[in-house]
């Protein structure tokens, strides 16, 4: 009997011990990524700098380690002269380092805020990886390490947003020290695979009250890239790191789903209640012109959306002048964090396409009314409306209600969408309706 026994722990420390050498699949979503200790993590205000009496603080940033790399940022306040702080903040987030254009927008914006506003760097720390890997490859490439080992520590997301939460804690330290009070909420926003960043950090952190993705049109991942085959004939070359990689389509594996769930923004769209501007260009190469109408009924809460005409992925129009470029983004940017400061309510907007005797109509019912609007109308021959060029188009507007209408295309497709104009303490701004693209055939059968 003693000998059985003496046989049975024998074999069952040899169980444990073989048990121990088996590597283990490390496991960690958005969140407990985000939420997970970092012994590394710290900060220190560098310096002061006074520009024409403005005030430019320059702060250092370690958020973290990842897959044994220290990623350090660069994290900027800019507080213009005769703006007092407060306890909300706008965050733009971005790659590189700050630069004096950097530099130029965020003082800008913070005099149109009315309030202090911080630059967040270095999104994500690169290059990385044995190749020297930058923006879409390196991140194609973590998504492709996640696949092969399961390790979920390795899609590039995860880090880029933890950054993001360590940079909301390291301002509002810095605001209990350098002005007495803590900064409470924050206004998130950035471009492209920043925009990316800004929906998935709203997901996971109350802190954050609004957002303003910009020009990341691709929420609904699964139904956007048979989207693109449709309108493109292919999948856009801008994904040429993802296509190349057999990440797009995303693989219908589990790792492929579970990828999926946790870095497309749709995932987490029940947690989306906040207020939302979606800011994208009307010939962003990117996406499809009408990628928002998969996505944007299944958004709760508060949204808006603010198309830039003629303007791709950069927002750079190119049907204006020089001075005029960047307009509709500054300034909806700071109308926006303006309402959402103040609690002044944006306005209430909804739109509805149809056809009536043979002519397509675009209604909007706006509470207050516009001061203004238009139509913004383009023609292409196929779905692929990248390189169309978009012209205005009068509307009538009475108490509230404006109508714009046009003629079907005779061959091939059209697309229209109304911009409206509104101010808010004297600042200028834009909000637009989805964009409804319809071919000859489809008009005549409506």
């Amino acid at each position: 009997m003693l000998r059985r026994k003496q046989l049975f722990i024998i074999l069952a420390l040899f169980v444990l011990v073989v048990i121990s050498l088996v590597p283990t699949l490390a496991r960690a979503d958005l969140e407990e990524y985000v939420r997970k200790p970092e012994a590394q993590f710290g900060w220190k205000l560098k310096e002061k700098i006074e520009q024409s009496r403005d005030r430019i603080y320059d702060l250092h940033l370690v958020s973290q380690t990842w897959q044994g790399i220290t990623w350090e940022h660069q994290l900027q306040v800019y507080q213009p002269r005769n703006v007092a702080s407060n306890s909300t903040m706008f965050l733009w987030v971005t790659g590189g380092s700050a630069t004096p254009a950097h530099i130029s927008f965020g003082l800008e914006l913070a005099r149109k805020i009315g309030a202090p506003v911080a630059f967040l760097y270095h999104i994500p720390n690169q290059p990385l990886l044995e190749g020297k890997l930058r923006e879409d490859d390196l991140i194609a490439e973590t998504f492709v390490r996640y696949l092969k080992s399961k390790d979920e520590n390795w899609p590039l997301l995860l880090p880029m947003v933890k950054s993001v939460v360590k940079a909301m804690d390291v301002l509002q330290a810095f605001g209990k020290q350098e002005w007495g009070e803590p900064i409470q909420r924050f206004i998130i926003s950035g471009a492209s695979k920043r925009g990316w960043t800004t929906w998935l950090t709203a997901a996971i952190d109350q802190r954050v009250r609004a957002i303003a993705p910009v020009v990341i049109d691709t929420l609904n991942m699964r139904a956007q890239m048979p989207r693109q085959l449709e309108a493109f004939g292919a999948y856009s070359a801008r994904l040429a790191p993802y296509t190349s990689r057999g990440l797009v389509p995303i693989p219908e594996t589990p790792e492929g789903l579970r990828l999926l769930s946790m870095v497309d923004p749709w995932a987490y769209r029940d947690r989306l209640t906040l207020p939302k501007l979606i800011i994208n260009g009307s010939n962003d190469f990117y996406w499809v012109t009408d990628a928002l109408n998969l996505y944007w009924n299944e958004l709760p809460g508060g949204k808006w959306v603010l198309y830039v005409p003629n303007a791709g992925h950069d927002l750079l129009r190119q049907d204006g002048t020089d001075s005029d470029q960047f307009t509709y983004l500054i300034n909806g940017l700071a109308a926006f964090s303006r309402h959402q400061i103040s609690g002044r309510s944006m306005p209430n907007l909804k739109w509805k396409h149809d056809t009536l005797n043979g002519r397509l109509h675009l209604t909007v019912e706006a509470t207050p009314a516009p001061t203004s609007a238009r139509l913004w109308v383009a023609q292409a021959p196929t779905q692929d409306f990248r390189q169309a060029k978009w012209r205005e188009q009068a509307v009538t507007s009475s108490k509230g209600t404006v109508i714009g209408e046009v003629t079907p295309p005779e061959k091939g497709y059209l697309a229209l969408y109304a911009d409206l104009d509104y101010e808010i303490d004297g600042l200028k701004y834009h909000l637009s309706t989805q964009v409804q693209m319809i071919g000859k055939a489809k008009a005549k059968t409506e």
